[in-house]
């Protein structure tokens, strides 16, 4: 006995057990086979190549479970760079790099390629960071002041909910600024290797978190009807012309208020006039945003751009249905029977042109 399980083990291609081969009771039935995971159970094959399809389609299913739930039927977008704090913060890392050359002054969450080499960048950074920290209290209020407007609106539903990235710097700063506000506010995260992670100021239900950048982008426009760009990066470059390119091509079904803050920065970064004289864009695609340079001015342009696009033909187009038929029914419960979800969000709105 000794002698065949050494044999055995000698040569595992004689062992029926090393090729996975069941061995064969006494009875002559093989051992009862344990059941197979679930598909949607198995997460080897959600996390395979084979599974990214449903990975992509959970990405526009679940958000849009949730918007539903919430009630959430439009947005206004905040775009800024994740490495803006706030005056306090700012000026607290300036002050304690002063006297004590502490490398504790640099944000913690940046990128390793950008962390500072010597003091004398590290001073230049932390006073930089005092001053852009304007930014972050004005996305702040601008967001505040949004979120008061819209929460006087007649509506159940929640309309024009701040929407932010959802990770720290001028993210952060609107969020905060709906949330000391009293309101809802969103959240869309990605999963990346640096800077991203959920700053505190989300509504818990409106947090999420995506692996995908294009789905993530998907939900920045389609419930968008405003968007707001602070100053910031490659990343609210990339957000801020994708967006007016979809404008401009017109393949957005709806009219988006575009409000592009501190006029001197982005003056500094790019230099539109450029594309216009050499015919690389039309002089009427200036019109498709507005510069502005203090809270207040912003939220002018946003309130009146929301009220023209928006309230006043809602309004208009509730006025009539009524006359029409007054017997119909006057609640928004009523109003929702029946309708599909695609309905709720007001597709027309929101789809992209065929």
């Amino acid at each position: 006995m000794d002698e065949s399980k050494n044999l055995q083990e000698s040569h595992p291609q004689d062992n029926p057990e090393a090729h996975g081969k069941a061995v064969i009771p006494g009875n002559g039935r093989p051992p009862r086979l344990e059941a197979a995971p679930l598909a949607y159970e198995n997460p080897h094959f959600l996390n395979s190549p084979d599974g990214r399809l449903i990975r992509i389609v959970a990405e526009y299913i679940e958000p849009l479970a949730r918007f539903r739930r919430e009630q959430i039927q439009d947005t206004i977008v905040f775009f800024g760079s994740a490495r803006f704090r706030g005056r306090e913060e700012a000026d607290h890392a300036l002050e304690l790099l002063e006297n004590t050359g502490s490398t504790q002054a640099a944000p913690s969450h940046e990128q390793p390629a950008s962390e500072p080499g010597s003091s004398e960048l590290q001073l230049k950074r932390a006073t930089a960071a005092v001053e852009m920290a304007r930014f972050y209290e004005d996305a702040r209020k601008l967001a505040a002041l949004l979120t008061r407007w819209s929460m006087q609106l007649p509506s159940s539903k929640n309309r024009f909910v701040v929407t932010s990235g959802g990770g720290p710097g001028i993210m952060e700063a609107a969020n905060r600024g709906a949330h000391e506000a009293g309101g809802k506010t969103l959240g869309l995260n990605i999963k990346l290797p640096f800077e991203q992670f959920p700053n505190p100021w989300i509504t818990p239900a409106l947090n999420f978190e995506f692996h995908y950048f294009f789905m993530r982008k998907l939900w920045f426009a389609y419930l968008s009807k405003a968007l707001v760009v602070f100053p910031g990066g490659f990343g609210t470059l990339d957000e801020m012309f994708e967006i007016l390119t979809l404008a401009q091509t017109n393949k957005l079904a709806k009219k988006i208020t575009v409000v592009i803050y501190g006029s001197q920065y982005w003056k500094n970064v790019f230099n539109l006039e450029t594309l216009v004289n050499t015919g690389a864009i039309s002089p009427k695609d200036l019109e498709l945003f507005e510069f502005a340079d203090t809270p207040e001015r912003a939220f002018e342009i946003l309130k009146r751009g929301l009220t023209e696009n928006y309230l006043v033909p809602e309004a208009q187009a509730a006025t009539l249905a009524a006359q029409a038929d007054p017997a119909s029914p006057d609640s928004d419960d009523d109003l929702m029977a029946g309708w599909s979800f695609e309905d709720f969000l007001n597709p027309e709105q929101a789809r992209t042109r065929r």
